[in-house]
């Protein structure tokens, strides 16, 4: 479970040095900052998501030990990507399309994509071989490497470039400092087995291949907004997306990093059978964990404004995160309930299917959408058409003949959420701020979580009292032997 602390503590990082950056640099400096992360993170996607993928399906502390190879083989991978990323970048950077980006800025962009790649790549072996030891240690000192240089960076400049590069050296500096705990002995590049690659990719680009179609959404959006609204409103919108998007998928990928290799061991030790089980019940605990998430930060949404958000952003930021919230809901479940029923099988085409009928309904939606004087339009159409995606997935996995969780998991959070706003919903808009949001937090949080331990709501109740029991029965002096496991 300390990997899911990690994934908590660094959402709530980068959610503070978000924060900070859009207060010091100002709604138009933070459009074209928020620009270029959208730049930089597509441009990861493309180069070195794949191999990514590839550490969390394929890597493991088994292969570690017995198949040096598999990681020799993943980072000549890696080399090989990013010699070739380089000189494509500089060309699109430089003499490709006028877009709305500076060009010096694209590239500084394109090249923090590299960093970020690496990162996240060197972060998913140590997540693939359970050492969260490691994992902590390289998420807290990037942590900090980004509060002093991107912090430091926006308040001493207010300029996009130097956040940005700030943000690029606080990624290698991390992997820098751990770099003893990530190399692995015997795994040289000369031990790659180029063998390997073929079914490496064809694992995982259609999986890939869904993530840049997502990214590229918001990515446009943006380009949209400052094209049509100016740099201002990009600045405005992306904070919005961008903290909604962080919140929602630091708890998807939190249970994600535990549940889906759960159900990768599963398949490894007992078959195919036991693992299309274990999806099922990780199906109806991201349900059970995404849905009151979101329409918590609904409820506390306004207090959030006037307290942590910015003046200059204040009332954008909520119109904004409220229309996009249902769409990074269904966003959060197709990412991380359903894309495991394809990676499991190994047949994940109908993932990129489903992004492409996001890519295709996002522009077409926004055509249709009566035009407004901001850009309400954008966001409406981000999130339906992300809607349209999940319910798309859904029949692509009914057609592979998913196991699918129990109706009673799904009906008694429907329940549970609906009574949460119900409860707290009324006095959303009453007297925002921090005592408002306790209270808020206090009887709608009380109320889901008396329905989870009443009903055992995805088996979180039994998960819980699996955790806790060991920890009293070692604090203890009397010791009581309980016949309780988690599946």
């Amino acid at each position: 479970m300390r990997v899911v602390f990690a994934f908590l503590i660094n959402t709530i990082f980068n959610l503070i040095v978000g924060l900070i950056v859009a207060r010091f640099l100002g709604p138009e400096e933070y459009g074209r900052f928020a620009l270029g992360i959208g730049v930089m993170i597509f441009g990861q996607a493309l180069g070195f998501e794949w191999i990514r993928q590839c550490a969390i399906r394929f890597y493991s502390a088994r292969a570690r030990a017995r198949k040096p190879h598999v990681r020799a083989t993943l980072n000549a991978a890696f080399a090989a990507f990013t010699l070739g990323f380089v000189p494509l970048a500089a060309l699109f950077a430089f003499f490709g399309p006028e877009l709305s980006l500076p060009r010096d800025l694209m590239a500084l962009a394109l090249a923090a994509s590299i960093a970020n790649g690496l990162f996240d790549y060197e972060t998913a072996t140590a997540r693939a071989r359970f050492d969260d030891r490691l994992y902590m240690r390289i998420v807290v000192i990037k942590n900090i490497l980004s509060v002093i240089g991107m912090a430091g960076g926006a308040w001493m400049t207010g300029s996009a470039r130097v956040t940005l590069a700030a943000g690029m050296i606080a990624l290698l500096g991390a992997l820098v400092f751990s770099y003893k705990g990530l190399r692995d002995p015997g795994a040289g590049l000369a031990r790659a087995d180029r063998r390997l690659l073929r079914p490496y990719a064809a694992y995982a680009v259609p999986i890939v291949a869904s993530v840049v179609l997502y990214q590229l959404i918001p990515l446009v959006n943006r380009d949209l907004a400052a094209r049509f609204f100016g740099f201002a409103e990009t600045g405005r919108f992306a904070l919005a997306y961008d903290l909604g998007l962080r919140a929602v998928s630091a708890l998807g990928s939190a249970l994600d990093v535990l549940l889906f290799q759960i159900a990768v061991r599963a398949h490894d030790l007992h078959g195919q059978a036991k693992a299309r089980e274990q999806v099922a019940r990780n199906m109806a605990m991201v349900f059970a964990i995404l849905a009151p998430a979101c329409v918590g930060i609904w409820i506390v949404l306004p207090s959030i404004e006037v307290l942590i958000v910015p003046k200059s952003y204040r009332g954008a930021f909520g119109h904004f995160l409220t229309l996009m919230l249902p769409g990074l809901f269904c966003l959060g479940l197709s990412q991380f309930a359903l894309n495991a029923v394809f990676q499991i099988a190994r047949k994940t085409r109908p993932v990129v299917l489903a992004a492409l009928a996001v890519c295709a309904a996002d522009p077409l939606i926004f055509l249709l959408l009566p035009k407004t004087g901001d850009a309400s339009s954008l966001a409406l159409a981000q999130s339906l058409a992300m809607a349209l995606g999940f319910v798309t997935l859904v029949g692509f996995a009914r057609a592979n003949r998913a196991q699918w969780p129990g109706a009673r998991d799904l009906i008694w959070t429907l329940a549970a959420v609906a009574g949460m706003a119900a409860l707290a919903g009324p006095w959303r808009d009453a007297h925002p701020g921090l005592l408002q949001m306790i209270a808020q937090m206090t009887a709608a949080g009380g109320f889901y979580l008396a329905l989870v331990g009443f009903t055992d709501l995805a088996g979180l109740r039994t998960a819980f009292v699996a955790k806790v029991l060991p920890i009293l029965h070692r604090s203890t002096p009397l010791k009581i032997n309980l016949p309780l496991e988690l599946e």
